[in-house]
């Protein structure tokens, strides 16, 4: 009897394998990216994607169950066809998500953009000047998309539009999204303290949780915070109400205060992080001049 409980605790000893440190770390790894790009299968159209291949799946286990040669000589011969196929098709969504990886925060302190900061601050004046068009336009229920820039670059959409080139003020926002005015179709981009550009298109969101309610202007905003870290304030031409949209959310029926409260939020985020990164750029500037005397 001892034999045999000896035989078993040594069949059990010899079968579980030497799990290191690195093991379950890699096993932690392994499991949150998963997660993640479940999640990230889920919200867009590679979900039906996902069910149609598994019925493609299964229709080939079938054929080769039932020794089906000319169905799997095919499926054979596409399957690197279609791995390309996949991947053109879904370029918009793959190429969102390195965008959504390259600004994650961890990532972005590791991997410096060289120290390039914005010259000229959101200031709170003109913070508030967005704030008093934003609501005197919602009283008119005129509508407005002004996108504020941040780290990430919009000089591709800055393109599409008319340079403007001027001070942001509640008067020029006002006489650029004015009805049958040339410059009120589209949206307005600001960097700094200035409108640098207007009439231009940004990219669509296809968020299907977005309300049907909420039109084009709106799925542009979110469309535009889903590709970029900038905030995109919305009045709504239909009913009035204020949205700001922000790292591919939408919320709405904002008063001027609450409007303020986001805006004041959203850029302190940015600045406390732009400041840590040029006190660290700094830092290394004063070594880089010790070492050379």
């Amino acid at each position: 009897m001892e034999k045999l409980i000896d035989a078993i605790k040594t069949y059990i000893m010899q079968s579980i394998p030497d799990i290191r440190v690195t093991d379950v770390i890699e096993m932690i790894i392994l499991a949150v990216l998963l997660y993640n790009l479940m999640l990230w299968i889920k919200n867009t159209r590679a979900w039906a994607l996902l069910k149609g291949l598994l019925v493609l799946f299964a229709f080939i286990l079938v054929a080769y169950l039932f020794q089906m040669d000319t169905i799997l000589w095919l499926a054979d011969k596409t399957v690197n066809v279609g791995i390309i196929a996949v991947v053109i098709i879904f370029q918009p969504e793959l190429r969102r998500a390195l965008e959504q990886l390259g600004r994650n925060r961890v990532l972005g302190f590791l991997v410096s953009d060289g120290g390039k900061v914005m010259d000229e601050r959101f200031t709170d004046k003109t913070m508030n000047e967005i704030v008093k068009a934003s609501f005197e336009m919602s009283r008119a229920k005129t509508g407005a998309l002004i996108v504020i820039e941040r780290k990430t670059p919009l000089a591709e959409y800055e393109r599409t539009g008319i340079v403007v080139d001027g001070v942001v003020t509640s008067q020029l926002l006002l006489n650029i999204f004015e009805h049958n005015t040339p410059l009120h179709d589209g949206a307005v981009v600001v960097r700094g303290n200035r409108i640098v550009a207007a009439t231009c298109y940004l990219p669509l969101s296809d968020n299907m949780t977005i309300s049907k309610d909420l039109g084009t202007r709106h799925r542009a905003g979110v469309g535009v915070s889903e590709v970029s870290d900038s905030i995109t304030v919305i009045v709504s031409e239909e009913t009035g109400n204020v949205s700001v949209a922000f790292d591919g959310s939408l919320k709405g029926g904002l008063d001027p205060d609450t409007l303020k409260e986001e805006l004041r939020r959203i850029t302190a985020e940015n600045e406390e992080t732009g400041g840590r990164r040029l006190k660290i750029l700094k830092g290394r500037r004063r070594h880089e001049k010790k070492a050379d005397k």
